[in-house]
């Protein structure tokens, strides 16, 4: 499988023109996959290889430093490995972590978090907070451009976006000795899944990858592997565009395999609205085609998925719940 590359190339400088053109570029996979690569980013290649490396450097530190990390019900952000997916073990360990918050910081939801790092390594955390400054930027620029493919204003999504809930997730997947097919079922009776299926909670997911191809996505009734670009980053539709779109776009059911051969290393960034957004359709005056959508607090959204990583804290809230029948 190889979804669409996109050249974003002028977005950051304001052009009209490379706004309008992006815009249209990004109508066709934003309907028919919801995934598509996109190059021309700003990102440069060196700054990617020091942003995987101090992901290694992190994942590589004694295991008694990535405990003290542990992710807790009381913060939702640092080092865990025993996340679930649909309630199934993920055959993988990862470090979340978001923006800086000044001392005292009241944290809206449980499942928002203040940030761990490893003592001693003031470099991991420098180059991770960079990545995910420049993210928060790549993220605003892309949702302008959605929004224009819409046919909303540029900023009619932006004021969800003021104090956003966006965070990164690291990602490390060790070898396997047991995984699951490649065109195993969605839900596994053998072998192990790096992550099981599922669509992304947010409005969109930025995905730095190394070149083991793992990702899966969901086409028809089966997966496909999604080969990763050198340079491009991958970007998947979430759950709260599907919503404001009114169901025009997608947000694609993707997996990650595990691997008998190779580790596979993959960065996430989840660009997430302020926890007070209420998400439902934007339909534009005298619009005949109804809602397909009840409104969605994001806040209750994002709390329900995030305790659903816990086995013992609940089930995993899907969108499709609020699709009005």
């Amino acid at each position: 499988m190889s979804p669409e590359i996109i050249d974003i190339r002028g977005l950051a400088s304001g052009d009209a023109r490379a706004l309008d053109r992006v815009a249209t570029d990004l109508e066709g996979p934003s309907r028919s996959l919801g995934m598509f690569h996109i190059v021309g980013h700003g990102l440069p290649d060196d700054e990617l290889a020091r942003f995987e490396a101090a992901m290694q450097a992190l994942f590589a530190l004694p295991d008694p430093v990535k405990q003290r990390m542990r992710r807790s019900r009381d913060n939702a952000w640092g080092y865990y490995d025993e996340e679930l997916t649909k309630n199934r073990p993920d055959w993988k360990e990862i470090f979340d972590y978001g923006a800086e918050h000044a001392p005292g910081h009241a944290r809206p939801t449980h499942s928002d978090g203040t940030n761990r790092w490893p003592p001693g390594e003031p470099a991991i955390r420098t180059t991770l907070l960079r990545h995910h400054a420049a993210c928060v930027r790549l993220g605003r620029l892309l949702l302008s451009a959605l929004s224009v493919s819409l046919g909303f204003a540029p900023d009619r999504l932006a004021p969800f976006f003021v104090g956003d809930s966006s965070f990164v997730r690291l990602n490390h997947y060790p070898v396997c000795e047991t995984p699951a097919a490649p065109d195993s079922a969605p839900l596994p009776n053998e072998g192990h899944l790096g992550v099981h299926p599922h669509s992304d909670a947010g409005a969109l997911t930025l995905l730095y990858q190394d070149r083991v191809a793992s990702l899966q996505i969901e086409v028809g009734d089966r997966f496909e592997i999604v080969e990763p670009v050198p340079g491009a980053l991958t970007v998947n539709l979430g759950d709260m565009l599907r919503v404001w779109s009114n169901d025009r776009y997608r947000s694609p059911v993707h997996r990650v395999l595990a691997r008998r051969d190779r580790e596979r290393f993959s960065a996430p960034f989840f660009y997430n609205p302020r926890y007070d957004t209420v998400c439902e359709p934007i339909l534009d005056p005298g619009a005949t085609r109804a809602p397909r959508f009840r409104p969605v607090s994001w806040a209750h959204f994002r709390d329900q998925r995030s305790a659903g990583d816990f086995a013992n804290y609940g089930s995993e809230i899907q969108v499709d719940d609020f699709l009005l029948r």
